[in-house]
């Protein structure tokens, strides 16, 4: 952001960016809008409009012009910007003079041992180079994958960087998923180059990773280059790996001259991964285009994150604690892009397990001065219930918001941390703490509904629906609803939404993924209404949603879980095959189901359901063998709540097993609603789970009780 344009005052109270924007829609283009739902109506009805005004308002550069804003509107399928060129390094990098020049770096970085690293701006752009160069003399071209296995580390981020800055395709999986996962990830984008660490630290434990790097390389013939990080600085290597250290050292004319190279607007940054109920992890590709654009907006309009350097906003920091697994490390990374000093932390938020400590991440914001404190909706849970007191977790009066993902944040954890804010405030900021709550995901890597710094907040509910986002709740006939639960949809296109999957070349399983649930055409006319069928369809997210209030009034939005049976834990996503995969690896189980229920306002609950061999029983030893194969494969953050031993899944008459519809089951819907006996191979066992799940709902009710 041009900060001469956009912060010329220095006001005393912090003006919030969505502010600026509206000013400068005012001034530049002549429009004025009475009400936020006023302009976020404009934003989704004229689309060209709107994502042109994100493009001006933000400098988007590029050496050549685009014919179109929006060239063609179908889903998917969508033509962004065709003729412009960009790249997401270029965009970040642009910021290294004047943010050098006002003393604000670009990295604060710190983990568990109390190791901290500040990256200056210029020295971003220096290892960028260096690396970028690495990659380019060992072949590697625009297109081509790099594959990463690293931590939140700034390595990482250096590391994305330079692939991205010369066309390169990233990807990355975070060191605590085991071998299996990861391979079934990267096998599938068939990488050039792994960019790996020798370990990780974890708890107060240091755990080696060397194994699985060597695992990795094995079993990825496409790699032809292997970058190792010593981020353990073990003293054992890897034979055939080169340094990753080294590779970033290169300083002279060659690094100074080095520029992120010109791309089209859809050429690919990046590979996510985002796993249904079957088959392996969708490999999801973005562009850089819309990932420049949908990033910035959301970070600086909705977030309200202030470039670090302009006079307003001057010395903002932001800290987003996530693990590389998580889209919301590409959020962290995204303030970059607005000339933002990211402040990241690698490890534990809660201490070990031996001594258990929520108060980490809190002292870690007061020691590097966080003005934005984001994490996962779990984080302030816990956090509550260890009773901590902010009070004596150091200075946190920079703090002005604070942000929320991954699962519904309950009423009374959001009243808990501002009550915690009011009793430390020292502004009239902190004594009504702002909530930026907000729910979107992995597939189009942005946000569909978030916070407005300008309306009203309410524990437990989200602010409104984000600007460009066209979301509705539709009811079962396909109806847009307010103040009904029903199926979160996306009725028009955003420039971040996937380009494609890989290995998909016809788009079966991305159109099967996101677009098969409604009829094409239906409510695809951007304000309302049909579209031809050659529109194609709606974004059926797979989510429960809300607008407006129990009466329908006001901007509100509620996520009320997933309306499928995909598991989300704590904002990271796992396919139920890739669980199953895990557990009926062990001779002893013959069949499995899992599902992952989620309350709003109250504690997730994810049970995994096994039939053993006869005469086996389900004891403690084969209990830690179940969980101990699901952390080995995939990661700690799936092991179940409970394990159940059942005589029989429920299957439908071709084989499928009943996922959702016990879902339905065990959060108190009636069974005669959620299933249907007729259709099912084995209905006689559904008498066993709904016992269950009547059962479920007394505990429940006596816990909230």
């Amino acid at each position: 952001m041009n900060a001469a344009t956009h912060h010329p005052e220095t006001p005393a109270t912090r003006i919030p960016r969505i502010r600026h924007y509206q000013n400068w829609l005012r001034d530049q283009r002549g429009l004025s809008f009475a009400s936020y739902h006023d302009l976020w109506r404009w934003s989704v009805t004229d689309l060209d409009a709107f994502w042109q005004s994100v493009w001006d308002y933000f400098d988007v550069q590029s050496p050549t012009p685009h014919s179109a804003v929006l060239a063609k509107n179908v889903m998917p399928g969508a033509e962004w910007f065709p003729g412009a060129q960009v790249n997401y390094a270029q965009q970040v990098l642009r910021h290294v003079g004047p943010a050098h020049a006002a003393g604000v770096p670009a990295l604060i970085s710190e983990n568990e041992k109390g190791q901290v690293r500040e990256l200056s701006w210029p020295e971003l752009g220096r290892q960028v180079a260096a690396l970028a160069l690495h990659l380019k003399a060992q072949g590697v071209q625009p297109g081509d994958r790099v594959a990463a296995y690293l931590p939140n580390i700034p390595e990482t981020m250096v590391a994305f960087l330079a692939t991205a800055s010369i066309g390169a395709v990233w990807s990355i999986c975070a060191p605590d998923m085991g071998t299996g996962a990861v391979l079934d990830r990267f096998k599938q984008i068939e990488p050039k180059v792994l960019i790996a660490c020798d370990g990780v630290t974890w708890a107060g434990r240091d755990i080696d990773r060397l194994g699985v790097v060597q695992e990795l390389r094995a079993a990825l013939p496409s790699v032809q280059h292997t970058l190792l990080y010593r981020n353990l600085d073990t003293a054992e290597t890897i034979a055939g790996c080169a340094d990753y250290t080294r590779a970033t050292a290169q300083n002279d004319a060659e690094t100074a001259a080095f520029e992120p190279m010109w791309l089209p607007f859809d050429h690919p940054l990046w590979v996510v991964y985002s796993s249904g109920t079957t088959g392996l992890p969708k490999p999801i590709v973005h562009g850089h285009g819309g990932m420049i654009l949908v990033m910035m907006m959301l970070g600086s309009l909705h977030n309200d994150i202030g470039c670090s350097y302009a006079p307003a906003t001057l010395g903002e920091r932001y800290h987003w604690y996530s693990s590389t697994g998580w889209v919301m490390w590409n959020a962290q990374l995204a303030g970059l892009m607005s000339g933002t000093t990211c402040v990241i932390f690698d490890g534990s938020p809660g201490g070990s397990k031996d001594k258990p400590d929520w108060t980490v991440l809190w002292r870690f914001a007061a020691r590097h001065r966080v003005s934005f404190f984001g994490a996962g909706a779990a984080f302030y849970a816990n956090c509550m219930k260890a009773h901590i007191d902010l009070a004596q977790c150091g200075d946190l009066s920079r703090v002005w918001a604070l942000g929320t993902t991954g699962s519904p944040l309950a009423p009374d954890v959001q009243a808990w941390g501002t009550e915690q804010f009011r009793r430390i405030a020292k502004s009239p900021e902190q004594s009504d703490i702002w909530w930026c709550n907000i729910s979107g995901g992995t597939d189009f890597c942005g946000a569909f509904i978030g916070g407005n710094r300008e309306l009203p907040q309410q524990p437990g509910v989200m602010q409104c629906r984000m600007l460009g986002a066209a979301v509705e709740a539709w009811n079962d006939a396909g109806e847009p609803v307010v103040g009904e639960v029903g199926e979160l949809v996306c009725s028009q296109p955003i420039p971040s939404m996937p380009l494609y999957l890989v290995n998909d070349p016809d788009g079966a399983r991305y159109r099967a993924s996101y677009f098969e649930m409604y009829p094409p055409g239906h409510g695809r006319k951007p304000g309302g209404g049909d579209l031809p069928k050659e529109a194609g369809s709606v974004w059926r997210h797979g989510d429960w949603l809300r607008v407006g209030d129990e009466q329908g009034q006001g901007e509100w939005c509620v996520i009320f879980g997933r309306s499928d049976a995909t598991i989300n834990r704590h904002g990271l996503r796992m396919g139920t095959s890739e669980i199953y995969s895990a557990v009926e690896g062990i001779p002893e189980v013959l069949d499995s189901m899992v599902v992952d229920l989620e309350y709003l306002g109250r504690d997730s609950f994810m049970p995994l359901f096994v039939v053993l061999r006869p005469g086996v029983a389900l004891d403690d030893g084969l209990k830690k063998r179940l969980a101990d194969a699901i952390r080995t494969s995939l990661s700690p953050r799936f092991i179940p709540d409970a394990i159940v031993q059942v005589t029989e899944i429920p299957r439908t008459l071709s084989g499928k097993k009943q996922e959702l519809p016990i879902k339905k089951l065990l959060l108190g819907q009636p069974l005669d609603k959620v299933v249907n006996k007729e259709a099912m191979a084995n209905p006689g066992c559904l008498a066993w789970y709904e016992a269950f799940a009547q059962e479920h709902q007394r505990e429940v009710g006596a816990k909230v009780d």
